[in-house]
C-alpha cells in the first residue's frame, strides 16, 4: 500500500468517526500511532480536541426574552448608575446535576487546527439533582438555598427565601 493510500484511508476513518483514536486508525492500515499522529497534524492539520460544556441551549425565544430583560435593565443602569446598583438584588435557580460522565478521552474527537472546539451539550439522565437557588447584589453573594428534596418551589418557599435575605 502506497503512502498516498494510507493518507487516503486515514482520512476516510477520520471523516466516518471523529472520535476514532490513533491506536484504532493505526490498525486499519498496520502502521504505528507515531506515524498516524504524524499524518493527521501535518497531513491534515487536525488535533484531537475536547468538547466545551454548556450549561443550557436556549431556544429562540428564551434568547429573545433574555435580550428584552436585559435592554430594560440597561436602561434603569443608564438613568442612574450608583442607585440602581445600590438597590439590585439577584437570584437565580438552578439544578445541579451529578453524573456518571465519560472520560475526557472518551469525548475527544479529531478537528482542523483552525476549527472551533466542539460543544456538547448534556444529554444523558443525571445520576441525581439537588435544586439551588443563589441571591446576591453588588457586595457578593447574600444567599444560597438548596431545595430539600420532596419539596416543590411555591409561595411559601419563596416567602421563606424573602425573610432569610
Amino acid at each position: 500500500m502506497t503512502t498516498l493510500e494510507i493518507i487516503d484511508q486515514i482520512h476516510e476513518l477520520i471523516l466516518e468517526d471523529c472520535w476514532i483514536s490513533a491506536k484504532s486508525i493505526a490498525e486499519q492500515p498496520g502502521i504505528s500511532c507515531e506515524w498516524v499522529g504524524s499524518i493527521i497534524q501535518e497531513d491534515f492539520d487536525m488535533w484531537k480536541l475536547s468538547a466545551k460544556w454548556v450549561p443550557k441551549c436556549l431556544n429562540g425565544d428564551q434568547k429573545c426574552q433574555w435580550c428584552q430583560s436585559s435592554e430594560q435593565l440597561l436602561e434603569f443602569f443608564r438613568h442612574n448608575p450608583n442607585y440602581f446598583l445600590s438597590q439590585l438584588v439577584t437570584m437565580d435557580e438552578t439544578w445541579l446535576y451529578h453524573y456518571d460522565l465519560e472520560t475526557k478521552q472518551h469525548s475527544m474527537e479529531w478537528q482542523h487546527s483552525s476549527s472551533q472546539h466542539p460543544k456538547k451539550f448534556q444529554v444523558q439522565n443525571s445520576a441525581g439533582k439537588v435544586l439551588a437557588t443563589i441571591c446576591w447584589d453588588q457586595g457578593g453573594i447574600l444567599l444560597t438555598d438548596y431545595l430539600p428534596k420532596g419539596q416543590t418551589i411555591n409561595a411559601e418557599y419563596y416567602s421563606s427565601l424573602l425573610v432569610q435575605l
